[in-house]
Parts: structure tokens; C-alpha cells; sequence
């Protein structure tokens, strides 16, 4: 199989060099009764449905900040309708004979008037399409006789077309052959293969909005645990890099401020602030005061095991201990149903907006005619910020159909899961979990749901910046010391983590990979 051409290129600003670990000729085992770790549950349904969202255009930038290579054109997945108006009782074409004197007559009227007459040519098209069934079948035949010597990630894309084909004997003969070969303990790609896996599972069986809500990154029992999300955070830098960068631009843009409020979309457990009160209370003349308005919805209470009051009190306590004048103010509540009342904005104070991770949960224009994801953005805008910061990962999953959308995960996560493997032993229970609650939802909720269902939605970066010029923003540039700040931050962790600025953005990647970017905005 040849997986040389660039599917998904505009959609991504960078061309991944990383490459499945394990040889083609090497073997590996399911091993399900000793890992009992694997436990999404695709539920069943009466009858397989595939679905496919259409085609939309995404403007991005070609540049990568990692590499001097730069993206190919698109090349679009064309689906042909299977159904042959030539030879069925309503058309004027009834068989092969009569298509063949049609030919004829078509080649006599070319020599008469031109080979640019406008002529009926849906015969010829119906032929091609009674040529392409039988040849997609004996094409599918060879990808199955082949299997056993594709390596995992072939394998993978192979039962990713098979679905976007609609094959669903073909898939299901695949996903078998993946069942021995995927493993959540295993090496990177099988463990990302059995979550993908689960994935198209879960959209043949229609149960991906299912299994997205069941794995919530929620407290484990004991005290001495740590909750999903916070395994991640400790492992991985890409909580602190949206952290440390936000608040370095947020503390420049308020240097010689009296009063400052902070709105955070999707605050979490805050984190974030306590970091930053700390810096406030050093700011000559005396800490300013301080007013943060935490926007989250019920979800996250699960992580932080209780509502946004608890965050609350948290930050207050950090901020009396740092002599800061502070307030807090909750507002349950996700971004589809925020409301200027909602913010509590008042005059006098200088305002900073923070979106960490949580605009591609937004449904936007190819959800909903109410466009969430730009109403809330022109909403901030009206409020006059001072600094909006936003923070996302880098990859597009948003408008892309499913093949396209399919490889873009497979190859973004692909590096991820590295990335968390040079962090963690591979038969680390917490790790397991962990992936499994906080990284396996985000996999099968993109390859398994569609419309509505489907809330990861990702964007790349010149898509954000397009939107946000569109609401009336325009790009801050970035201080040497935010990226002085996450180079810093970075010693910490593996050297295959890599930072890069461009067009006004930073980025942090794995190897060659961009996996999330961070902007400021006024």
C-alpha cells in the first residue's frame, strides 16, 4: 500500500516525520484477559451505520514552525454515488448493447460537429462505475491478503478507508486482525490502535456519544491518588505550557494596573491563578486587586471533585497567604449558554480573557446556525479586553469528512502517545487510566460521532487567527519572555519536546509534530 500522498495536507501546518516504531516483519499479542484496562464499552446497536460529515474548505497556514517543508495540495476523498440511472427501467439505456451503439453514435457526432458538442455521456459514466465495483472489490482482497505484513499504522488507515468506503465485511475483517495486535499496555501505536480501534467500533455501533460521556476525567478512589487529569498534567507539558504562557502575557499586559479581572473559560480546578497571584503580589507599588470569574461546566467537577465554589476557596486562601485583595465569581455554565450578565464585567477594571483548550468544544457553523464558537468570540470583543489568550491543539478535526479527519488523528495522537510513553512505565496503572479517561475519549469521540455528538473539534492555528480577526481581534506579539518561559519549563521533560514561534503564534511539538499553539489577542 502506498501512503505517500499528503490526504490531509492544508489541514496541517506540519509534515510528521515520526514513523510506527516497530517493524513490518514483528508481532504482538492482544493480551484481554490479563488488562483489564480496556474496558470502553461499545455498546450495541440493532444495525451498522457509518457516517460521513461533508467536505468544507479550512484556511490554514502551509509554513511549519519545525520544518522548511511546507504542505501539498488536498487531494479530496471523491465518493461516487452508487446509483446507476443507465440500465435501470426508467432510462433510455436499457443494457451493454445499447450503450456500445450509443458509443458509436457518440464517435460519428464528435467527427460531424466537434469534439467539443455537448453530448450525453452518462452511459460511459455508468460503464466506469460497473468496472469500479468488481475492481474495488479485488482491491479490498488484496488489502486483506496483505494484512498480516502491514505494519500497525497501515493496518489502521486501512480500516479507516474500509469504514469511510462504507465496506463494512472488509472493516470487520480488519478490526480483527487489529484485536491481536493492539494493546493499551503496549507500545505506543498499539496503544493508541486499541483506542482507535474502539473508536471505529463505536461508530459502526453508533455508541461513540456513549463511551465520550462514560470516560470523564473524574477523582480516583483514595486520597492518595491523584485524578486522571493531574497524572496527565505531571507527565505531559501541555497544561503548563497553556499556563505558564498565558500568564506570562497576562502579567506584561497588566504591569501598571490598580484592579484587574480575569475571565477563564473552563478554569478547571485554577491551577493556573495560584501561580500567578503569587507573581501579582510582587509587583512594585504593591499587589493589585484582583477579580476572577471561573466559567465551567459541570464536567469538570469531576476532576476537581466538587463545584467551582471549591475553587474558590482555594484561590482565596493562595491569595490572603500573598497579601493579594482578591474575589471570586462561578458561573457553572458551558460556552454555548454564556450571556454578557453571566461575566460580571465592571468599568474600571482592566480585563484579561483566557481560553485554555476550550473554544474546539464550541460547535461552530457546520454544527449550528447559531455558530457558538463566533458568537462567543464577538461577545469577548465587546467587552474591550485588554489581553485575550488563547491556547489550542494544533490539529483539524473540525469540518474535515471522516478519512481525512481519521488519518489527522491517527497521526496526531500517534505523537502524544509517544510523548506520554517516555514519561511513564508502559505497565503503569495510572498511565493506563489516565490515557483512558482523558486522552482515549477525545480519540473515540472524533472517529465515532458526527454532528452535534461530536464536540472535539479541533482547528489549526490559522484557522483561529482567522476567526478571531473576523470577531475584531488583532495578534499581540509575543515577548521574548514567553518563550523564554516554556524553554525553561522544557528542561524538565524529555528533549524531544520542541518549541517554535511563528506568524505570531508559539508552538509546542513532539519530534516534528505541532500538537498545540499559543497566542495573545487585544
Amino acid at each position: 500500500m502506498q501512503q505517500a500522498e499528503q490526504y490531509y495536507a492544508p489541514y496541517n501546518v506540519l509534515k510528521n516525520s515520526c514513523k510506527d516504531s516497530r517493524s513490518s516483519g514483528m508481532q504482538f499479542s492482544f493480551q484481554a484477559q490479563d488488562e483489564q484496562f480496556f474496558t470502553l464499552d461499545s455498546s450495541p446497536a440493532t444495525d451498522y451505520v457509518v457516517n460521513d460529515s461533508p467536505p468544507a474548505l479550512s484556511v490554514s497556514s502551509n509554513r511549519s514552525p519545525f520544518s522548511s517543508q511546507c504542505s501539498q495540495s488536498y487531494m479530496s476523498d471523491l465518493h461516487h454515488s452508487s446509483d446507476n440511472t443507465c440500465g435501470s427501467p426508467l432510462s433510455g439505456c436499457s443494457g451493454i448493447d445499447d450503450c456500445d451503439l450509443r458509443h458509436v453514435l457518440q464517435e460519428l457526432e464528435n467527427k460531424l460537429l466537434g469534439p467539443e458538442s455537448d453530448t450525453d455521456d452518462s452511459c460511459s459514466c455508468s460503464l466506469k462505475d460497473m468496472v469500479s465495483k468488481p475492481a474495488s472489490v479485488a482491491r479490498w482482497n488484496r488489502v486483506l491478503d496483505m494484512a498480516p505484513g502491514l505494519n500497525l499504522k497501515e493496518l489502521l488507515d486501512a480500516c479507516g478507508e474500509a469504514v469511510s468506503d462504507a465496506d463494512i465485511s472488509t472493516a470487520e475483517a480488519l478490526m480483527r486482525a487489529l484485536e491481536q495486535r493492539v494493546s493499551v499496555s503496549g507500545e505506543p501505536m498499539e496503544r493508541l490502535g486499541a483506542y482507535v480501534l474502539e473508536g471505529i467500533r463505536a461508530r459502526l455501533l453508533s455508541s461513540g456519544s456513549i463511551i465520550y460521556k462514560k470516560l470523564k476525567c473524574k477523582e480516583l478512589t483514595g486520597s492518595e491518588l491523584l485524578s486522571y487529569m493531574q497524572v496527565i498534567f505531571n507527565m505531559c507539558p501541555y497544561y503548563k505550557f497553556a499556563y505558564m504562557s498565558a500568564n506570562v502575557v497576562i502579567r506584561e499586559a497588566m504591569m501598571n494596573e490598580n484592579r484587574i479581572h480575569i475571565i477563564d473559560f473552563q478554569i478547571a480546578q485554577g491551577s493556573q491563578w495560584m501561580f500567578l497571584l503569587h507573581d501579582l503580589a510582587r509587583s512594585p507599588g504593591g499587589p493589585p486587586f484582583v477579580r476572577i470569574t471561573g466559567v465551567d461546566d459541570d464536567e469538570s467537577a469531576y476532576a476537581r471533585g466538587g463545584g467551582l465554589q471549591l475553587v474558590g476557596e482555594r484561590l482565596a486562601e493562595v491569595a490572603k497567604s500573598c497579601g493579594v485583595p482578591f474575589e471570586f465569581h462561578g458561573a457553572e455554565l458551558s460556552g454555548c449558554e454564556i450571556q454578557l450578565e453571566n461575566l460580571r464585567v465592571k468599568h474600571g477594571e482592566a480585563l484579561a480573557v483566557n481560553f485554555p483548550y476550550m473554544l474546539h468544544h464550541m460547535p461552530d457553523e457546520s454544527v449550528s446556525t447559531i455558530n457558538h464558537r463566533d458568537r462567543l468570540l464577538r461577545l469577548v470583543k465587546s467587552l474591550s479586553p485588554k489581553i485575550v489568550t488563547l491556547v489550542e491543539q494544533e490539529s483539524n478535526t473540525n469540518t474535515a469528512p471522516f478519512l481525512p479527519r481519521f488519518r489527522e488523528t491517527l497521526d496526531y495522537y500517534t505523537a502524544m502517545f509517544e510523548s506520554i510513553d517516555a514519561a511513564r512505565p508502559r505497565d503503569d496503572k495510572e498511565r493506563i487510566s489516565a490515557e483512558e479517561h482523558c486522552v482515549a475519549r477525545d480519540v473515540v469521540n472524533i472517529i465515532a460521532c458526527e454532528g452535534a455528538d461530536r464536540v472535539e473539534r479541533h482547528e489549526l492555528f490559522g484557522k483561529w487567527r482567522l476567526r478571531l480577526m473576523m470577531a475584531g481581534f488583532t495578534p499581540c506579539q509575543l515577548s521574548p519572555s514567553v518563550g523564554e518561559t516554556i524553554k525553561d519549563m522544557l528542561k524538565e521533560y524529555n528533549p524531544n519536546y520542541r518549541y517554535a514561534e511563528s506568524e505570531g503564534a508559539l508552538y509546542l511539538g513532539w519530534k516534528n509534530r505541532a500538537l498545540a499553539t499559543s497566542s495573545a489577542w487585544r
